[in-house]
């Protein structure tokens, strides 16, 4: 099988034919269950900035607070006093970060575009955010394993992304229609993912997701 049809979540084989629309296919792994769109589909880093300059996520916009407040609010419940964290794809507005600021955690910010000094990915901390990031990911197995190391032992790993329900439903689902959108995952990826890191899993509503790191 060509390379470019191994799974970017577990690197598997196995993996067949999910949907296909008047862009692209989407395949289906075997193994982990993870929904992608194969590398000759995704866009170069100029197309790809260029849909994310569209975006208008403003620090202090109400509305996009509220969003975020789905990760924060369970996220915070975990936090003990004064915890550092890094917010990892946290684009030109780290709204979450300040929201996690303002209640008086240590948040430092990575951004491929908008903060790409990589030397925050060396560090470790008590917590990692990744909000409507990992659909975005070329190589997620590679990210989230990276993430993981990043978080100290008892650490959190949250993660906000849509949840895959079934190929019906994907059939007309608005999330798979952004060109930027390359992975997604469902409840069982996230199952077959903490099993193989040890991680103890936490599914709140349709798109959070926390992965907690034995202390």
């Amino acid at each position: 099988m060509k390379a470019e049809l191994h799974c970017p979540l577990c690197a598997s084989d196995e993996n067949s034919d999910y949907h296909r629309d008047d862009r692209r296919p989407y395949r289906q792994c075997g193994t982990c269950d993870l929904v992608f769109v194969p590398p000759t589909f995704h866009l170069d880093a100029a197309r790809e900035k260029a849909e994310y300059d569209l975006h208008e996520n403003n620090v202090d916009d109400p509305g996009y607070r509220r969003f975020l407040s789905r990760l924060a609010t369970p996220m915070l419940q975990h936090l003990t006093p004064g915890s550092s964290g890094l917010d990892f794809g946290c684009g030109p507005g780290p709204a979450l970060a300040a929201m996690l600021g303002e209640a008086g955690h240590c948040v430092t910010l990575y951004d491929i575009y908008y903060h790409p000094e990589t030397a925050p990915l060396g560090d470790t901390y008590d917590f990692v955010c990744a909000t409507e990031v990992v659909e975005h990911l070329a190589q997620p197995g590679m990210e989230l394993s990276r993430l993981w190391h990043c978080l100290r032992p008892g650490g959190v790993l949250g993660v906000m992304t849509k949840l895959v329900r079934n190929p019906v439903a994907f059939a007309t689902w608005h999330y798979k229609s952004d060109p930027t959108h390359i992975c997604f995952f469902s409840r069982a990826t996230w199952r077959w993912w903490a099993e193989r890191h040890g991680g103890e899993l936490e599914i709140l509503g349709s798109d959070v997701i926390l992965l907690h790191k034995p202390g």
